[in-house]
């Protein structure tokens, strides 16, 4: 695996490096910038100029931090409402920064394209959790927002990993994951129109609807 991970120096894994951290920032936006900052910082992979400040102690420590944070938060029914509603500001630019700076340090044209590339992946993945949130939350049970939060943890590190390692079979997962993300946000389409809603609220300095907790 380490031997795989130390080849990270082709265009067709950058890319999906970028694709992934995109992705990813939608989701779990402090676990990818520690996890890729940690791999740089131990020698596993090497990362492009644009990152390398992932693998500062500082940037590990505060990343770090952040991580544990969102971790518990993301599991907590109506604390995930209110910390995706303050992420929206964040995961999404931060999605797009993340894959310019894995694509972009050879062409002005290439950062622009990676940064449309990471927000929009970073878009449809935070659009997608709240969504699925959204409906989850309905449950008067705890049990089924904590399960839906581990399985977005370990998916996240899973593809972060097939990424540096397998970014063809990468490229189908993300592709396949995009069609479903698309197809939740139509089958849960009134949750969706729920989340606008509540953001709309929460930016005004309301209450979140009652359905986000």
């Amino acid at each position: 695996m380490l031997e795989s991970l130390g080849n990270l120096v082709d265009t067709p894994q950058l890319v999906a490096l970028a694709a992934a951290l995109g992705w990813a920032s939608g989701f779990r936006l402090y676990a990818a910038v520690f996890l890729t900052g940690m791999a740089g910082w131990l020698g596993w992979i090497p990362l492009p100029p644009g990152l390398q400040v992932l693998q500062h102690p500082g940037v590990l420590f505060a990343s770090g931090f952040m991580l544990f944070a969102e971790f518990f938060a993301d599991k907590i029914p109506l604390v995930d409402s209110m910390w995706d509603a303050v992420h929206t500001v964040i995961r999404i630019p931060a999605g797009a920064a993340l894959a310019a700076g894995a694509l972009g340090a050879d062409s002005q044209a290439m950062t622009w394209i990676a940064a449309l590339l990471g927000g929009s992946l970073a878009a449809t993945s935070h659009a997608t959790k709240m969504t699925t949130r959204a409906a989850v939350n309905t449950s008067p049970e705890p049990f089924s927002n904590i399960g839906v939060s581990l399985l977005e943890d370990g998916l996240v590190v899973f593809m972060l990993w097939l990424s540096a390692t397998h970014p063809v079979i990468f490229a189908m997962v993300l592709v396949i994951s995009i069609v479903l993300a698309v197809i939740l946000l139509v089958v849960l389409f009134k949750f969706l129109r729920t989340v606008v809603r509540g953001l709309g609220e929460f930016f005004k300095g309301r209450p979140l609807p009652r359905e986000l907790g």
